[in-house]
């Protein structure tokens, strides 16, 4: 099976799946960045979220709170209000942290081109933490992320460890944090659509070309021979190793298939 045809493959399984999330469907401020990746043959998105506010009540023995194994004592996409978390932290019995987590989404990349033509999207868009992974079987993965969370232990064994006031103050730094990363999710969007539209006119544009045999490429003249001597113009200049030249693009390979 070629590639293109293993890629579609692979896109119609994951676009056929029930959504296993705990919501159970795309959040509201991402669905048009899902749609417009899923309407586009070189991508699909394997999960997203919007950004949440976050308090979770975790085990007692000190290991931490892993999501798995722990209760969602309130979960928001929205700013919260502190009478909200109050009352979830009345349920808490053991150690309960409040969490703000921003934008995530990964996307599966036909080409390594077309995950890092994405990938500077995201790096424009704000989303400094974005990265490109290679799986042996040749799955490319593109994860749009950030760095702007908040993650905060508020009670041990169920005794609340902190203030309101501080709490108070948590949540202002939480709804802050929650409304630039919608900023965020917008310029993305808005950055996404003009790079989309760009690769569609530079794509029709080769393919006139291919389908014109009288449309040939016109030989600049050689400076150098005209005038004695060569003045490189800026246009002209030769590009460098794009690899060395293209920061915060990491390609990891898994050492096993995923």
């Amino acid at each position: 099976m070629d590639r293109s045809a293993e890629f579609r493959r692979w896109k119609a399984q994951c676009l056929s799946k029930a959504d296993l999330s705990r919501k159970g469907s795309v959040d509201e401020d991402v669905v048009e960045i899902v749609q417009l990746l899923n309407a586009r043959e070189q991508f699909f998105t394997t999960s997203s979220c919007a950004g949440r506010i976050l308090l979770l009540d975790g085990g007692i023995n000190g290991l931490g709170v892993q999501k798995q194994n722990c209760c969602w004592l309130l979960v928001t996409h929205i700013p919260c209000v502190k009478d909200d978390v109050m009352v979830a932290l009345k349920k808490a019995k053991g150690d309960a942290v409040f969490k703000f987590e921003p934008f995530v989404l990964h996307v599966q990349c036909q080409q390594l081109q077309d995950a890092q033509m994405l990938h500077s999207v995201a790096i424009d868009s704000g989303f400094r933490n974005s990265g490109i992974t290679v799986g042996k079987r040749g799955k490319t993965m593109l994860a749009v992320r950030s760095t702007h969370g908040l993650e905060v232990p508020l009670s041990h064994k169920g005794k609340l460890m902190v203030t309101e006031e501080y709490i108070d103050f948590l949540l202002n730094i939480a709804n802050q944090k929650m409304e630039e990363n919608k900023k965020r999710i917008e310029r993305f969007y808005n950055c996404l659509q003009l790079a989309l539209e760009r690769e569609e006119i530079i794509n029709s544009h080769t393919q006139k070309e291919k389908n014109n045999p009288f449309c040939t490429p016109k030989k600049k003249r050689n400076p150098e021979k005209t005038h004695g001597k060569c003045i490189p113009e800026e246009n002209d200049k030769e590009p460098e190793n794009d690899d060395d030249s293209d920061p915060g693009i990491t390609v990891a390979i898994f050492p096993k298939d995923y």
